[in-house]
């Protein structure tokens, strides 16, 4: 009998195919008591040791398939595998206790794993998955027991699993894998951002795929709607079979946009840039037609490592990046740490409320030999194209003034040391806190742009965690008050003939397109493969048509008033 799942369509595209379930092996754990202690940790050692090849390899294949962002993951598990403080408790287990090694990896990665799930920093309880997955592998290797992962399969299929880890997600084989369906995850887990990496459609947050599909039946994925068809009927199959060539016949229609400018029916023109993680993102990028780079996120040259990045590494990094977008322009975020991104190696203050605590440009601020070190880094390579710098998370324009003024003071530096410098770098800051865009005015004075970043924003406004599914549906991108400050922003930004952008996910949303063009944004940045269905968008809308239903919009009530009136308006 036919059955339907909904979830969370994490990456667009439809197939259809045989399920490969991804079953976690049986990983039993006795406790045993032991004589031969120094055998037991020859034992462990070696297990490691080759959970650390295991894990070198899939960074490697990473690094080549994904990008050095989707791979950093991979060094931090080995960095994981070499945790003094992990290993050596396990260790000291087995010697204290004189238990075998497989009992005493449970007992002691069950604690930590446990110590970080309920810390309330979101970043850290990521980190819970990334110890399990680790020590995962290495019970496995004690055991004997083969985990079956993607890499294994060798026909198509879409894999069915509670989740993928990212040592799984690292291994799927596009060339057979064709997409996938969790139990859990959203668009912002691993596994979703993966897969849009490897453009495979996929479905996350079903709850129940795994109990309802038996390995290698029939199932549709369609990633576009979030929905899971299990053993579809023939005229199921006929009809999805049209959806999926319809939705092939769009990309076609998309790819031809590539070399275009991207313009409303009434010429009026705004850019779209990509968000890119590392140099490696560039290709991509082109691949798209994106008209430049409108976040470059800099904190994953810092990610993943045992140090912190020299300024000669970050200044190739820019460099290459700078070069591959030949002079079209390239927006580069300086360190943006904290709130859900931390570094193991920084001895940042634990906090009770990270997001609102001491991250991004706080932490520059306080921090110069980190700080400047990357401006250095960045003013040297802006001579090898179109640089424009922002600061994240500004708050007053006293912190806008001070990190401008150690920029030109590194220009300076450079400059007496006769370093070239570009003498055309535009300097903004990113708009992500609500009383920053209440103030615009002022701020729009002395800045040369504007990125409104949506994700904090909107997060900050409604007072809602995104990361909490309790309060998720206070995430609202079109709520009056969200639209009225980016409203504020923009009008601010025009008035003294300064540009405005935005970042976040909001920027290449189909809803939010038209609203924001409406008001007047200058620039959409978004990931690279949402850029040709925008420019298909926005080249079938009216700027002025649109700017005309601007105050009708900024005067509603509601989300549901918002969106019913947009689709009723441009036939969404």
């Amino acid at each position: 009998m036919t059955q339907f799942l909904k979830g969370i369509g994490a990456s667009a595209g439809i197939v259809i195919s045989r399920a490969y379930r991804l079953k976690e092996p049986e990983l039993n754990v006795d406790k045993n008591s032991i004589e031969m202690v120094d055998e037991e940790i020859l034992r462990l050692d070696g297990a490691i040791e080759q959970s650390a090849s295991e894990l070198e390899k899939i960074k490697v294949h990473a690094e080549k398939e994904l990008g050095g962002d989707k791979a950093a993951i991979f060094a931090a598990h080995l960095l994981i595998l070499n945790d003094p403080e992990l290993v050596n408790s396990i260790k000291d287990k087995i010697k204290g206790e004189k238990v075998n090694a497989e009992f005493a990896l449970k007992e002691v990665s069950t604690m930590f794993v446990s110590m970080f799930e309920t810390m309330d920093n979101a970043y850290m309880k990521e980190r819970a998955a990334d110890i399990r997955d680790v020590t995962k592998r290495i019970l496995s290797h004690l055991l004997g027991v083969t985990i079956v992962s993607p890499s294994m399969i060798t026909e198509e299929a879409i894999v069915i699993a509670e989740d993928l880890t990212p040592s799984d997600t690292a291994q799927l084989n596009k060339k057979y894998v064709k997409g996938f369906a969790t139990d859990i995850g959203g668009r912002t887990s691993h596994s979703a951002i993966m897969a849009r990496s490897l453009e495979i459609p996929a479905v996350v947050g079903t709850r129940t795929v795994t109990t309802k599909v038996e390995h290698g039946s029939i199932i549709i994925i369609d990633g576009i709607e979030g929905d899971v068809i299990i053993d579809p009927t023939e005229e199921m199959v006929q009809q999805y079979e049209e959806k999926k060539a319809a939705y092939e016949a769009q990309k076609v229609e998309w790819a031809k946009l590539i070399h275009e400018p991207t313009v409303s029916s009434d010429d009026y023109h705004v850019e779209l840039a990509a968000n890119i993680g590392t140099p490696e993102d560039i290709d991509s990028v082109s691949e798209n037609g994106a008209e430049g780079v409108g976040l470059y996120r800099t904190e994953f040259l810092y990610m993943g490592k045992s140090d912190l990045p020299s300024e000669d590494e970050q200044f190739e990094a820019y460099k290459k990046v700078l070069e591959g977008m030949e002079d079209k322009p390239v927006v580069v975020r300086t360190l943006d740490i904290g709130g859900d991104k931390e570094l193991s190696y920084l001895d940042l203050p634990e906090e009770l409320n990270p997001f609102l605590g001491f991250r991004a440009i706080r932490f520059c601020l306080e921090n110069e030999d980190v700080f400047r070190p990357q401006l250095r880094a960045l003013l040297r390579a802006s001579v090898y194209g179109n640089l424009k710098i922002m600061f994240p998370m500004i708050a007053t324009l006293e912190e806008f003034r001070q990190a401008k003024a150690i920029l030109l003071d590194e220009k300076e530096l450079l400059k007496a040391d006769d370093i070239p410098v570009s003498e055309d770098i535009e300097i903004g800051m990113m708009v992500e806190i609500p009383s920053t865009a209440v103030a615009a005015k002022q701020f729009a004075k002395e800045v040369d742009f504007f990125s409104i970043g949506t994700n904090d924003l909107i997060q900050y406004t409604m007072a809602a965690d995104r990361m909490n599914e309790k309060v998720s549906y206070l995430y609202q991108p079109y709520h009056p008050a969200i639209l009225s400050l980016v409203n504020q922003v923009i009008e601010a930004a025009h008035g003294e003939g300064k540009w405005v952008g935005m970042c976040g996910e909001m920027a290449g949303n189909p809803i939010a397109i038209p609203i924001l063009l409406g008001l007047g944004l200058d620039e959409f940045s978004m990931s690279a493969t949402s850029i040709l269905p925008a420019r298909t968008q926005i080249r079938n809308l009216s700027k002025k048509e649109l700017h005309a239903y601007k105050n009708q919009l900024l005067a509603m009530g509601t989300v549901e008033e918002v969106v019913a009136f947009i689709k009723e308006k441009i036939n969404i």
